[in-house]
């Protein structure tokens, strides 16, 4: 069996989400629970830290494992969805789980999971759990997939506990108001694990995690109330400047305006991970944070791809995520802004297109998964908020005229959807950085 053998009859025997949603859900613990079982519960072998919430999760899990190999800790790092290798959910150091990994997996136990019918998450995370047992990591950095509650991942005991953000996202799932969203997300806060969340919204919000900590008798911190980072500001090499209470200034690699909230999600969690043992050195936070993408192989957050014109993509998809999208848009000077946008149909459209710029030139597109919207559909949808522009079937056919049409001083943005952004980066690794 090849490597690409593996994947599809992952892919095909155990649905995927991110091609086809609802269908590929599964609620409940129970084939969780037997994989578990069968695995002899390889996520007790080490130490983890539990990374729920709406948006930033990748980027606060990639900098917790960024910060904490820096440090010379041996550190798993388990993430989803992937853009262009599944590898990419299950590293250790940085480096995918290798593809023989991967086809030994598949081709040892399809005769035990075969009859349970398990998601391809299920799947996917019993892997990541048993290769970092068998990697003898030292901590993993596990994130959520969706909500929390029920989610798989949440059959782990960590260290930590962290939830990011609540904001509207997977609401046939998690509910259609932010306390339910909240409530979902709340359910990996475990007896005795400190838990931090990164930003509460509303008081019913912060409500909602207070009386779940207290119910189980553990330390909740809000981390936008500590107030750890004192000035923030976007560098004008790339990156961010942070100034400190605790850890002077620091430079971090990522430069969305949202890395704001979650430099401080991550200096709170490094302060608690302190309380709880594990040696980190302020030398390991600065280096994890100037460093993420090359120390963890992280991609699509406020990704550069090129200067002139100044193209950039990135993975935000909600209300949440393009608040700040859009808000970074507008204040990164340019003459004119091309924007190369498509959706899945199970997202909040019209409220995501309610908050792009009118001014913009649009290629309106559509991912090459099945959940994503016609890119005609799209196009429609967008004419009703005052957004115009061309359609294009292909996101490499809507880069390629974005490339075009560009001045040298003009501003190309990729995004809407982590699978545009997926798409796209996987059209330039085949013809090379650019195309």
């Amino acid at each position: 069996m090849t490597y690409e053998q593996a994947t599809e009859y992952l892919y095909k025997s155990a649905p995927l989400f991110q091609n086809i949603g609802a269908g590929a859900y599964k609620e409940g613990l129970g084939n969780t629970m037997a994989l578990d079982e069968h695995f002899r519960h390889p996520h007790r072998q080490y130490a983890t830290i539990h990374v729920a919430g709406t948006n930033g999760k990748g980027s606060v899990s990639h900098t917790l494992a960024a910060i904490l190999q820096s440090q010379g800790l041996r550190v798993g790092l388990y993430t989803s969805p992937h853009l262009t290798d599944f590898r990419e959910r299950i590293r250790v150091n940085g480096k995918m789980i290798p593809r023989q990994r991967v086809v030994d997996f598949v081709a040892r136990e399809r005769a035990f999971f075969e009859p349970l019918h398990p998601s391809f998450f299920e799947l996917a995370t019993a892997l990541a759990f048993l290769f970092f047992a068998e990697e003898h990591v030292d901590i993993a950095v596990i994130e959520v997939g969706l909500g929390g509650r029920l989610d798989c991942t949440n059959i782990i005991h960590p260290l930590l506990s962290i939830i990011t953000n609540i904001s509207f996202d997977h609401v046939q799932f998690l509910g259609n108001t932010l306390e339910q969203i909240a409530s979902e997300k709340a359910g990996i806060i475990k007896r005795g694990v400190p838990v931090i969340v990164g930003e509460a919204n509303r008081k019913s919000v912060a409500e909602v995690f207070r009386q779940k900590a207290s119910d189980v008798d553990t330390v909740l911190a809000f981390a936008d109330q500590v107030g750890e980072v004192t000035d923030f500001r976007l560098a004008p090499a790339g990156g961010c400047t942070y100034h400190t209470t605790t850890f002077g200034t620091l430079h971090g690699e990522l430069g969305g305006l949202c890395q704001e909230k979650n430099t401080a999600t991550i200096l709170e969690a490094v302060k608690v991970l302190r309380k709880q043992g594990i040696a980190i050195c302020d030398e390991a936070v600065a280096e994890g944070l100037a460093h993420v993408c090359a120390l963890t192989g992280l991609r699509g957050r406020w990704q550069k791809l090129n200067d002139h014109p100044l193209t950039v993509c990135d993975t935000g998809h909600n209300v949440g995520g393009m608040q700040y999208i859009a808000h970074q848009l507008a204040t990164t000077p340019h003459h004119a802004l091309h924007i190369i946008t498509g959706m899945v149909s199970d997202k909040d459209v019209d409220a995501v297109l309610s908050l792009l710029p009118k001014d913009a030139i649009y290629y309106f597109t559509q991912a090459s998964v099945k959940r994503a919207t016609p890119c005609e559909e799209f196009a429609a949808k967008a004419a009703a908020h005052g957004l115009k522009g061309q359609s294009f079937p292909a996101v490499s056919d809507a880069y390629a005229a974005a490339k075009a049409s560009a001045r040298p001083d003009d501003l190309i943005f990729v995004g809407g959807s982590t699978f545009i952004v997926a798409d796209l980066l996987t059209a330039l690794n085949q013809v090379g950085t650019s195309f």
